[in-house]
């Protein structure tokens, strides 16, 4: 697969940044569950939730695909929230920024398709809640990327395995002279840390 020349520079650069083993400890909880699924040879569907699915869930599920099929590992990747907003401009911004070739159908709520290789289909994402029709019903893991949707959801139905990994929202530095800064900043955390986890993933030889 050949990746666009922009964004796989950005993943060079995801790759070289430092993970605390604070951080690591939580990702082994979600590599300890996508391993699990390798090993049995079962379907890997990964939801990242977040409240308003417009900012961290949206990075996550475009980073979670990109970094699977980097590593090889043959992952569905969506998200949801507890309500329906939009996929925040700003944020589409960033992975633009990052090299991501986008087209936007619609207004409003849009979809927009992100396209990281000219070999690959493009990631279709748009503001939902988590159990809409476009996600797994069952038999997912509830990638829970804030706080507020993990507090205030305590149950999640349809997941197999509930797991936090927590961002801080970049949507505190909206119009102001840090927002890009911080947006990029929290797309190259997840990123990052989504290489790395897929890294981890010990694939199968067939």
């Amino acid at each position: 697969m050949n990746l666009y020349p922009t964004l796989q520079s950005h993943i060079e650069q995801a790759q070289a940044l430092s993970i605390s083993q604070e951080r690591k400890a939580v990702l082994q909880v979600l590599i300890d569950y996508i391993q699990k699924k390798v090993d049995q040879d079962q379907v890997i569907n990964l939801n990242y939730i977040c409240t308003h699915n417009s900012r961290r869930s949206q990075f996550s599920q475009i980073w979670g695909k990109v970094a699977a099929e980097y590593h090889g590992i043959d992952i569905n990747s969506f998200s949801g929230g507890v309500e329906v907003t939009a996929f925040n401009e700003r944020a589409v911004a960033s992975i633009k920024r990052f090299g991501f070739k986008v087209s936007k159908d619609g207004e409003g709520n849009p979809k927009y398709f992100v396209f990281y290789s000219d070999d690959a289909d493009p990631i279709v994402t748009f503001s939902k809640v988590y159990d809409d029709a476009t996600n797994a019903p069952t038999d997912f893991a509830a990638i829970m990327t804030c706080s507020h949707a993990d507090e205030n959801c305590p149950f999640i139905p349809g997941a197999e395995a509930r797991i936090p990994v927590r961002y801080e929202d970049p949507k505190a530095f909206d119009d102001t002279d840090q927002e890009a800064i911080k947006y990029d900043e929290r797309s190259l955390q997840i990123g990052s840390e989504m290489l790395y986890l897929f890294s981890k993933v010990k694939k199968i030889q067939k």
